[in-house]
């Protein structure tokens, strides 16, 4: 099992790579970046909590009917999983206060993401890695968790910088404070950061691509609106990066 697993994840990561490189040439038509040519239109909230919610719902699936133990340590793994995206399917759309739009595909095509990166993880924590208790007291879980939270704090402090400039007119702002001064995007930081320590925390392959698959997704994104801002705002600060302070 252990070995069809690995190829699996490998094919992943391989499709993870095809999707930064497209990303980095045409970004995913929500938000900034919002058309209408891609079929039907959903209600962006309501794609939001529907694509989002179902990456928990299928980790837990997996995780639960594996055939392993189910350790605090894993429990941990799957606890701050779970932590992450009550917020960002639950608590975030709800807070949104603008009548943007999103075409249902990009709901479709995120919610399929989601189900396989919630069975790549779900399977391994519940039917193949089993960490003993012990393993908490090891550096790498530490740190790991250390991160995880600095990480959450990030993501959810910029989130709330950004849902406080939003008006009802969907109308954008120069977003300011906080890790803004550094980065145009401190909210993708933030996840980024979170999946790197997940990744650290539990060693594993499919920590890893996750990890992956969340840089593939947001480099290129932070990237392009990055140049969206300067396009739009004049005065724009010169001196941010797009989503890595002092690099990118």
């Amino acid at each position: 099992m252990l070995q069809n697993f690995e190829s699996l994840v490998l094919i992943w990561l391989g499709i993870g790579f095809i999707t930064f490189i497209t990303l980095l040439k045409i970004p995913a038509p929500y938000g900034k970046f919002s058309k209408t040519n891609w079929g039907p239109m959903i209600p962006s909230k309501l794609g939001w909590i529907v694509m989002e919610i179902i990456s928990p719902l299928a980790l837990l699936y997996f995780f639960l009917n594996g055939n392993i133990e189910k350790t605090p340590t894993n429990i941990t793994f799957m606890s701050l999983w779970t932590l992450h995206y009550f917020n960002r399917s639950v608590i975030y759309p709800l807070r949104q206060n603008n009548p943007a739009q999103m075409p249902l595909l990009i709901a479709v095509l995120a919610f399929l993401f989601n189900v396989m990166n919630g069975y790549i993880n779900g399977t391994y924590f519940g039917s193949i890695q089993e960490y003993s208790a012990e393993y908490m007291s090891n550096w790498n879980f530490i740190v790991g968790v250390c991160l995880f939270l600095i990480g959450a704090y990030i993501n959810i402090k910029s989130d709330n910088v950004l849902l406080s400039l939003r008006s009802k007119s969907g109308e954008y702002k120069i977003p300011e404070g906080f890790m803004f001064r550094y980065v145009s995007f401190p909210n993708y930081l933030g996840e980024i950061l979170e999946w790197m320590a997940f990744a650290l925390m539990t060693w594993s392959l499919a920590g890893l691509s996750f990890m992956i698959w969340t840089m593939a997704n947001l480099v290129p994104r932070a990237i392009k609106g990055h140049q969206w801002y300067h396009s739009k705002f004049e005065s724009y600060p010169k001196n941010r990066k797009a989503i890595f302070p002092f690099i990118i």
